[in-house]
């Protein structure tokens, strides 16, 4: 599958992309093939009913990531790019009040979420820990349709088939999808990403370029990252100015605003350590999260919990490196999605699968690898730099406090941020040779991953979640 730079950094809600948006998704999907009707089964009548169950991690952690609203405003037919949050609320009470919904192009359909949104902690779908399975039913309660999802990072959801179908492709069915799609540059790999860079003459960002308009003008391309940028600024500027606390009872504080204060106050009067530029990162990040975490609008990358990575590093570039350019946060950006995508293609970018090295890592590779680019690295430098923020992730668990995307998710994204400007600048210092090759600390994280207790897999089993304070 070509992962496009627009399937990488996606616009959606907070707090999960991958509890919250994908379950959207998927009820938004479920609704599509009950209009068509293709997948209904013979013999049962007219459809009158709904029902879900969640499975593993999206029963553990779903109602601190709010995945059971998810579902309900997925069924009564929102997406997460086009929420709108004041009907959605409404509609989410209406909805648990009367017991139905009511989605377009379809009849009013009995769905009572203390009922029939199911919880399953005991039952684990084969395919991936974050599962759901959507039914519908007829007025005498016979099985009309059912579909098995798997909501697998990033805000993308595939179908039980389609998971199989990508399991069995490998890395030359990859290559060869993408060649075949008419795609100039189809690497699959870092090393052949360099291979290709190397026969081309052309940067990461020129070859990911290539292969965006293969099917979009590059007036399209161009202004899709500007969207990308638009949404994560303002998401930034959000979070720089709210105040108070956090939804979910731990009774979280943001801090973004009085932090972005503090900072502002120091600007002229050298009193700030030279470290401070770390606050700033932080700050950024912490902005961004602390609005994922309020179920605000953020742009995953490459999810949500996650999300306050790449933007603070971007603004970071902007607001503080000297030469910074329009056209270098569009090389950024093309060069943080290149690297996006290999590691969601050779091993996984969901916390439930691999944990929060699969996450933040994924996200501080991607913001290291950009950085380093738009700052004029060659094309070896980056795949440098992204391995040495990834590799210094490696082992990161996913324990969130009360399955809530706030501790320690919060902090652990401006910590992301700062590895990452860390690692652009050590990779910036040499010439790209080094030991560890891209390739082998992505397959490195994901043997990680599959060693990795459940506990520590966005479970809040283990770890931090277990260790609360007492008051």
């Amino acid at each position: 599958m070509f992962l496009s730079v627009f399937d990488i950094f996606k616009i959606g809600v907070g707090p999960s992309s991958s509890h919250t948006m994908g379950p959207m998704t998927a009820a938004a999907r479920f609704l599509d093939d009950l209009r068509s009707g293709r997948e209904r089964e013979p013999g049962a009548g007219e459809v009158a009913a709904l029902g879900c169950s969640l499975h593993r991690s999206l029963a553990f952690t779903g109602r601190g990531h709010a995945t059971d609203r998810a579902v309900i405003l997925g069924l009564c037919g929102f997406l997460p790019a086009t929420l709108d949050p004041d009907r959605a609320e409404a509609l989410e009470a209406e909805v648990r009040a009367t017991g139905m919904v009511t989605p377009p192009g379809l009849p009013p359909l009995r769905f009572a979420p203390a009922n029939d949104l199911v919880f399953d902690y005991d039952r684990t779908l084969p395919g991936h820990a974050n599962g759901l399975v959507l039914r519908a039913f007829d007025a005498a309660g016979n099985l009309y349709m059912e579909e098995t999802y798997y909501s697998v990072g990033g805000g993308f959801v595939l179908t039980e088939r389609e998971l199989a179908r990508e399991a069995h492709g490998g890395a030359d069915a990859f290559h060869d999808e993408k060649a075949a799609a008419g795609y100039p540059f189809p690497f699959g790999s870092a090393a052949e990403m360099l291979a290709m860079g190397m026969a081309s003459g052309k940067s990461i960002a020129e070859m990911k370029w290539a292969n965006e308009t293969a099917r979009l003008s590059p007036g399209e391309v161009r202004a899709g990252l500007d969207a990308i940028w638009s949404a994560m600024d303002d998401c930034i500027g959000r979070g720089l100015r709210m105040e108070g606390e956090l939804p979910g009872g731990l009774r979280v504080r943001r801090r973004a605003k009085h932090m972005h204060e503090q900072l502002l106050a120091e600007r002229g009067r050298n009193i700030a350590q030279p470290h401070t530029v770390n606050d700033w990162l932080s700050v950024y990040a912490m902005a961004v999260n602390e609005e994922n975490a309020a179920g605000g609008r953020v742009v995953t990358s490459p999810t949500n919990g996650a999300a306050g990575v790449v933007p603070s590093v971007l603004r970071y570039y902007r607001d503080h490196c000297i030469g910074a350019t329009e056209e270098g946060r569009r090389v950024f950006l093309l060069t943080a999605s290149a690297i996006g995508g290999l590691i969601k293609h050779n091993a996984s970018i969901s916390g439930a699968e691999v944990g929060c090295q699969g996450e933040v890592g994924s996200a501080s590779a991607m913001a290291a690898a950009g950085l380093c680019a738009a700052l004029g690295g060659t094309n070896e430098q980056i795949e440098n730099a992204a391995e040495i923020a990834l590799e210094h992730h490696l082992g990161m668990t996913c324990d969130p406090a009360g399955g809530l995307v706030q501790v320690p998710c919060i902090e652990r994204n401006g910590l992301g941020a700062i590895k990452a400007v860390s690692a652009a600048s050590l990779a910036l210092r040499g010439d790209g040779t080094h030991f560890m090759p891209l390739d082998n600390c992505i397959e490195a994280m994901r043997q990680t991953g599959l060693d990795m207790s459940t506990k520590y897999k966005e479970t809040s089993l283990g770890g931090l979640a277990v260790n609360l304070p007492e008051c």
